[in-house]
Parts: C-alpha cells; sequence; structure tokens
C-alpha cells in the first residue's frame, strides 16, 4: 500500500518538522527569559553601585529609565515568542492527530485488503472444493 505509506512518511516530515520549528521557538523563548533575568540582576548591581558611589547614584536615574524601557522590550519579545510558542503547539497537535488519522486509515485499508485476500483465498478453495466434490462423484457413478 505505498499509498498509505507515502502520506504516512508525509505526516511524520510535516509533524517532524514542526517539533523542531517547537524547539526553535522554545530555546528562543528560553533566551528571552534568560536576558530579562540578567536586565533584573544587573539593575541589581547598579544599585548597589550607587550606594556605594555618589557619582553613580546621580547617573542612576537615566539608567533606570533606561533600564525598563529595556525590560519592557525584553517583555514584549518573550510575550510574542510565548504566542508563537503556543501557536506552534497546537499546530504540532494539529499534525500529530492527522498522523494518527492518516495511520488509522492505513490500517483500516490494510485489514480491508486483507479481508478481500481472503475471501479471494477462500473462494478459489470453495471452487476447488466443488470441483473435487464433482470428480468424486463422477467417479462414483463411473465405477
Amino acid at each position: 500500500m505505498s499509498w498509505a505509506d507515502s502520506l504516512i512518511r508525509i505526516s511524520t516530515y510535516e509533524v517532524d518538522e514542526l517539533q523542531k520549528r517547537l524547539k526553535e521557538v522554545l530555546d528562543r523563548q528560553d533566551a528571552a527569559e534568560r536576558r530579562i533575568d540578567d536586565l533584573d540582576l544587573e539593575a541589581e548591581e547598579e544599585k548597589l553601585r550607587a550606594r556605594a558611589d555618589a557619582a553613580i547614584a546621580w547617573c542612576h536615574p537615566d539608567y533606570l529609565r533606561a533600564w525598563r524601557l529595556r525590560r519592557a522590550r525584553a517583555e514584549a519579545e518573550l510575550a510574542a515568542i510565548a504566542l508563537e510558542a503556543e501557536g506552534a503547539r497546537d499546530a504540532l497537535a494539529q499534525a500529530y492527530e492527522a498522523l494518527k488519522k492518516v495511520e488509522h486509515v492505513a490500517e483500516l485499508a490494510r485489514q480491508a485488503q486483507a479481508k478481500t485476500e481472503l475471501r479471494i483465498e477462500n473462494a478459489g478453495l470453495d471452487e476447488i472444493a466443488l470441483r473435487n466434490s464433482h470428480t468424486a462423484r463422477d467417479l462414483k457413478r463411473r465405477g
């Protein structure tokens, strides 16, 4: 059943590609989360430096404004990536469901083919049995 095998291969390929895409998106999401954590850590370090040095403390409000902007951008990027990850998960789930449907249809087709082959084989055996019974009856009549 080459058509079924081809459909299964195509569906499996699609699932594999979507798994790779999801992994890539999740890796980007992890990187974005790490960037936010790094920004938070950097802000804490700057706060400690500002407490220790008056010259740095003078610039600290400007640093905080820039830090808030960078963090807001990083959070917006993370939110966009989270939406993309959700879409990738949905696409993967749909592709997996389609693969299972194709596998089910292929299995039903295999079973139907096996039933057809068994019916043909039984019909052939019935024909042989009928011929043998006719031959045996003819031999009894002659003999």
